[in-house]
């Protein structure tokens, strides 16, 4: 009778694991994920093994009532105490296998900042519907952002900064209307932004710097309302600034050094809600706007390595804070005001004018 009895809780047993635990179709997927990838140093993979993936399996979550597999967080730099114990971040080559789309359920895959893996982003990765967040940030991957990224309407990070990635931003990139936060930084991407990049409604970060991206800026970026950090320096942007970029309800942040871009400073960047402008190194000319008053107030103005020309706007002492200030290489002329912010303020701030004069530079 007592045998009868444990054979039925070992029965019971197998069959509540079963239930509870991940199906194999989802092991079997992530076990091909593993045999891509190489990490020797840290050891993350030794935790997955067993016939359960939902449990213990280092950087794997799964759905509490499908027991599907929804999230992969691998991260090469944590505070984790395997991170901690090793006195080092991670290390790890390979690519990413395309078994990872038969996860159908995921919902966030992370797989950062780990230096070695190289390889093109999985082109089915397209195919996961409740896909919400896709960091591949720090690697090595090559190739082009998949043509079809557009299908992945639940998307709201999209991270595959500093990579080795080329081609142009896919159209189809626009229509991820739930997409948040945006970040292309370091790496080979060419051609213009999308003219539809406006479409991206829900928007707050687009971080596109250190790429070669050309073309005008589209001006349909301004319907963005909740657009707060636009960085898009040191690429290849020509044409004018749009003035419409300071008219934008909480753009804070906005930095287009490093373009080629021309024309005059909209005044409307100057009077707007930004407190950090950088547009540094371009081929800006004409006056800087005199149009600065109480409301002014700039964390960083870095206005150096352009052909702007004429004094320095005297309601400049107007302001009610403006932390950094660099007017360098440029072609201004004239007494630098005295009082704040130009007080506190360096000569490098003002070095390489045609005739500039008073301090924090030679008297008049």
């Amino acid at each position: 009778m007592k045998t009868v009895f444990t054979i039925f809780s070992v029965l019971v047993f197998t069959v509540i694991s079963a239930v509870n635990g991940c199906p194999p179709s989802d092991r079997a997927a992530l076990l091909a994920f593993k045999a891509a990838l190489h990490e020797r140093y840290l050891g993350i993979f030794n935790s997955w093994t067993g016939t359960d993936c939902c449990h213990n399996w280092y950087g794997v979550s799964c759905d509490p009532q499908s027991h599907r597999v929804a999230d992969i967080n691998l991260r090469g730099e944590s505070e984790d105490p395997i991170f901690e114990r090793a006195h080092r971040t991670g290390f790890m080559t390979g690519f990413i296998s395309p078994k990872i789309c038969k996860l159908t359920r995921l919902s966030s895959l992370t797989i950062a900042d780990w230096k070695g893996i190289t390889g093109e982003i999985p082109k089915c990765i397209t195919s996961l519907p409740f896909l919400r967040i896709l960091d591949l940030i720090g690697n090595k991957l090559s190739g082009e952002i998949p043509a079809d990224i557009g299908r992945l309407k639940r998307l709201t990070v999209l991270n595959v900064a500093d990579n080795q990635l080329s081609g142009r931003i896919p159209s189809s990139l626009t229509s991820l209307s739930n997409l948040m936060h945006l970040d292309l930084r370091n790496n080979k991407i060419s051609g213009p932004i999308p003219s539809k990049a406006g479409d991206l409604s829900m928007l707050s970060r687009a971080l596109l710097s250190g790429n070669m991206i050309s073309g005008p800026i589209p001006v349909s970026i301004c319907r963005i309302y909740r657009l707060a950090d636009l960085d898009l320096s040191m690429n290849k942007m020509s044409g004018v600034i749009p003035p419409c970029l300071g008219k934008m309800a909480v753009l804070a942040t906005l930095n287009l050094d490093c373009n080629m871009l021309m024309g005059t400073i909209p005044t409307t960047l100057l009077t707007s809600a930004i407190g950090n402008l950088n547009l540094s190194r371009n081929a800006l000319e004409g006056n800087i706007p005199d149009v600065f008053g109480l409301t002014s107030y700039f964390t960083v103005i870095d206005l150096s390595h352009n052909k702007l020309r004429g004094p320095i706007p005297r309601s400049l002492s107007a302001a009610s804070y403006i932390g950094h200030l660099d007017l360098s290489y440029n072609h201004l002329c004239g007494r630098i005001p005295a009082g704040a912010p130009f007080d506190h303020l360096e000569a490098s701030s003002f070095m390489y004018n045609d005739c500039l004069c008073g301090k924090p530079l030679r008297a008049c």
